[in-house]
């Protein structure tokens, strides 16, 4: 397993973004969580095989239908052992 912290740019609030990804992780089994932040980005952790993590930060490039994703951040992170994949709110 590998956890990876992911941070969408562009127009990603207000078009369901979080939903989506929700959506995604969960098809993938992905775990960890997705939420909205202040400065309009939306920040991800997610938790997959390299593989599933691949086709996740992919999928996060093109977005849900009404994004527009203009760059996406990823860095590798420790392992939290999330047990499912939930959308929070926001976060400074």
């Amino acid at each position: 397993m590998n956890h990876l912290n992911v941070t969408v740019h562009g127009k990603v609030q207000g078009v369901n973004f979080r939903h989506y990804t929700r959506e995604k992780a969960v098809a993938l089994r992905i775990k960890g969580f997705v939420e909205n932040r202040t400065d309009g980005t939306v920040y991800i952790e997610a938790e997959g095989t390299l593989a599933q993590l691949e086709e996740f930060v992919t999928w996060c490039g093109d977005g849900p239908a009404r994004a527009d994703v203009e760059n996406v951040e990823t860095s590798e992170g420790a392992l939290k052992n999330y047990g499912s994949f939930e959308i929070r709110g926001f976060k400074d």
